[in-house]
């Protein structure tokens, strides 16, 4: 018996390659806001803590700036050297900042020695603060003051683009003060003059603990 031989084959419809394209694109990009949304939930849900949800059980010392109101401007500030430096060079760090002239004198003395206490007091987070001088002259700093705080970042700046930016407590003066910028680069906290340590060192602690950035 003849074996009958088909005279044609079934032929397979190929997906479309514009199709399987735009598929693979799509696909691409959820997975990029995949990785976008793993990235920015340590922050996001850090400042829902701070400037959204304000449980009654939580105190700060220091007080909350909102970063919107007050965006850290162009300081045209420099090292030492002469040569441009912002803070964004430290961006990825909790900043503690100070402001004085170059004479500084026991109150600036008392600040620069509370940073670098506070900043030993967190054990084995305290690499993740650094310490800056923002310096309102143009004069030569005390050698002994330099060495005594040797770690301190040391930055001119242009005193009139300070005053515009650092919020301060009524009767006092940026001077006064010690602030806190995240490290994302947005100013957060002032406290206030003659501040207590102790306090000072539980927000810290807190903020250290509450956020994975830095």
């Amino acid at each position: 018996m003849d074996q009958k031989i088909p005279t044609s084959q079934p032929i397979s419809n190929p997906a479309n390659p514009a199709t399987a394209g735009g598929k693979q694109r799509q696909s691409g990009r959820w997975k990029l806001f995949a990785v976008i949304a793993v990235c920015a939930a340590p922050m996001i849900a850090s400042y829902f803590t701070y400037y959204v949800i304000k449980p009654q059980s939580r105190t700060n010392y220091g007080a909350l700036i909102d970063p919107r109101d007050y965006p850290i401007p162009e300081l045209g500030s420099t090292t030492l050297d002469g040569k441009p430096e912002s803070l964004d060079a430290y961006k990825g760090k909790w900043l503690m900042v100070q402001v004085d002239g170059s004479d500084c004198q026991k109150a600036c003395q008392d600040k620069l020695y509370e940073m670098r206490q506070l900043r030993l007091m967190q054990g084995k987070e305290m690499e993740r603060i650094e310490r800056v001088w923002l310096i309102t002259d143009d004069q030569p700093l005390q050698t002994m003051v330099m060495r005594e705080y040797d770690g301190t970042k040391l930055l001119r700046v242009k005193p009139e683009l300070l005053k515009a930016w650092l919020p301060v407590d009524a009767d006092t003066s940026a001077a006064d003060h010690i602030y806190l910028i995240d490290p994302l680069g947005h100013l957060m906290m002032r406290f206030p003059k003659d501040a207590d340590p102790n306090k000072v060192k539980k927000d810290l602690s807190k903020l250290l603990r509450a956020s994975s950035i830095g």
